[in-house]
């Protein structure tokens, strides 16, 4: 469902947005859609990084590796 939000800025600001957003064959609309989704997902990405960690921090590695050690193949 979507729900409707109200927004500020300066009038010549949202005509130069509008046009270029026309020129890009979109509207503003749709720029803050993609564009609040892509916030969100930051900040969904660093969470779901911090449980993963969280889940496999009982592995240790026993020491700490040298630049050759860690790239021998």
């Amino acid at each position: 469902m979507l729900k409707n939000i109200t927004l500020s800025a300066e009038d010549i600001l949202i005509k130069k947005a509008r046009n270029k957003a026309n020129n890009e064959n979109t509207t503003l609309n749709e720029l803050f859609r993609r564009w609040i989704k892509n916030y969100i997902g930051s900040l969904t990405i660093s969470h779901d990084y911090d449980k993963f960690m969280d889940k496999v921090n009982y592995v240790k590695s026993g020491k700490k590796f040298t630049r050759e050690e860690m790239n021998e193949r």
